[in-house]
């Protein structure tokens, strides 16, 4: 059955990028597949090589932008820049500013009123939605750019002081970056769109409330899903970005944030990064809560590999890649035409869809092992960000009968931030992963309620 599923997945990705490898020029000389039958074993290491055999490498042709890291060789450079997202058609998420390393974090590059159009969409009364662009840095410290909508209540604010501000870190899950809040927001409904962007109601509810909404596009300009330094660096920027615009009406107003899932990958790397990359936020953000905490990928290597999930988990490893591409250094031929095809565009409910295939992530890499390699354990030590305080208290809540993002890493979490002294609170609620996120989600956002009302945080440590 697996080398079934082996022949439906090579046919599925070589199909898919059939027009983008008739765009590309012509390869010389080009390598014909040899006819080489199924191995005797249909054991990984087999298939491993039956694959690199069988399936010839793309045609990588670079298109222009930055590269992510220096040191890289020519041929990996061109692979990381075509493994990147296409542009949109909108200047504001596909251009680039020359001159980003004259800027510092959280500086404005541009802004636009799109309140006709969104408006209409969140349905709830609003006085102004605007879109930011703002200069951001990527996961190796470089300058980068990020955008956000900032959603501004008809309402006057009743309570004292400046009104307060939700940060609402959406589960983007996406390579695409039509699949973006913002983009939907800009210019409409559209096949990308996501329903985790009105389910539940969080940016709604939060108007009716008397709050600004601040939406972060968190993966940043090269989609690096998963990735939870260009997430964090992302958000912290986008409060930064607000508080310059509009110094009068938030300067001093109160942050809190909440994700989950993807958003809580977000709000993680935020809350970690704070004392390091904005400690200035340290005393504006007043508290975080995320659930379905994907805080541990060494977890989820296990979980969420060679099942329903691999869809998923994949595209995860090709969004981290975009940022390291060190790790495009061991995928095979079948990984790389996966990574350049049109799957590279595409949000959650297209690339999930492959895991009905079930197949392990190891049949796109060169490696017998990848799960378990010393580039694996790097990965996992990095994005882990194992002994990175809290600068704000935490409400953390997980589904105990979640299998894909098991509790366990959630409550790893909680108990890391009680040792280091940040005051937290953990509840484990019944359920998978979308039981758990119904059902955890009212005292979660009574929680973050009370902390942009100005309740001091209670501490479960």
């Amino acid at each position: 059955m697996r080398g079934w599923r082996v022949f439906i997945a090579v046919l599925t990705i070589v199909a898919g990028s059939a027009g983008l490898a008739q765009a590309q020029p012509p390869v010389p000389n080009p390598i014909v597949p040899p006819a080489i039958p199924l191995p005797p074993s249909l054991g990984l290491p087999g298939l491993q090589q039956w694959i690199e055999a069988v399936i010839p490498p793309p045609p990588i042709v670079a298109p222009p932008g930055p590269i992510v890291a220096a040191g890289l060789t020519p041929d990996l450079a061109s692979l990381q820049q075509a493994v990147l997202p296409r542009d949109v058609g909108d200047p504001l998420f596909d251009r680039w500013p020359p001159d980003l390393a004259a800027h510092a974090p959280g500086d404005i590059l541009d802004a636009r009123d799109v309140t006709p159009t969104a408006a209409a969409l969140l349905l709830v009364p609003v006085r102004q939605v605007l879109q930011l662009k703002f200069r951001t840095t990527d996961a190796h410290g470089e300058p980068s750019f990020g955008t956000a909508s900032l959603v501004i209540p008809a309402a006057p604010w009743p309570g004292p002081g400046e009104r307060p501000v939700l940060v609402n870190n959406l589960p983007i899950d996406a390579l695409g970056r039509a699949c973006t809040p913002s983009y939907t927001l800009a210019h409409g409904l559209n096949v990308d769109s996501a329903m985790t962007d009105w389910i539940p109601p969080t940016t709604q509810l939060a108007v009716l409330r008397g709050y600004a909404v601040l939406i972060p596009d968190h993966e940043g300009p090269r989609m690096a899903y998963a990735e939870p330094y260009v997430a964090g660096h992302a958000v912290l920027d986008s409060i930064r970005a607000v508080r310059r615009l509009r110094p009068a009406e938030f300067g001093d107003s109160r942050y809190a944030m909440h994700g989950y899932s993807g958003g809580a990958i977000a709000t993680r790397g935020a809350v970690a990064l704070i004392g390091s990359y904005a400690p200035e936020l340290a005393s504006v953000i007043v508290g975080a809560a995320m659930g379905g905490v994907p805080a541990d990928y060494q977890i989820l290597a296990r979980s969420m590999n060679a099942n329903l999930a691999s869809g998923v988990f994949l595209a995860a490893t090709f969004g981290i890649a975009r940022e390291r591409p060190e790790i495009l250094q061991r995928m095979n031929n079948l990984g790389r035409w996966a990574a350049i095809s049109p799957l590279k565009d595409t949000c959650a409910g297209v690339f999930a869809v492959p895991g009905v295939l079930m197949l392990p992530i190891d049949l796109a890499s060169d490696i017998p092992d990848p799960l378990h390699s010393a580039l694996a354990a790097e990965i996992y030590r990095v994005t882990r960000m194992q002994g990175m305080k809290s600068a704000v208290p935490l409400y953390i809540y997980n589904g105990e009968q979640e299998f894909w993002i098991p509790a366990e890493g959630a409550r790893e979490l909680f108990h890391e931030q009680c040792a280091l002294g940040v005051h937290a609170v953990y509840r484990s609620v019944p359920g998978e992963h979308i039981i758990a996120a119904g059902l955890g989600y009212p005292d979660a956002m009574s929680w973050v309620d009370q902390r942009l009302q100005g309740v001091p945080a209670p501490n479960e440590c």
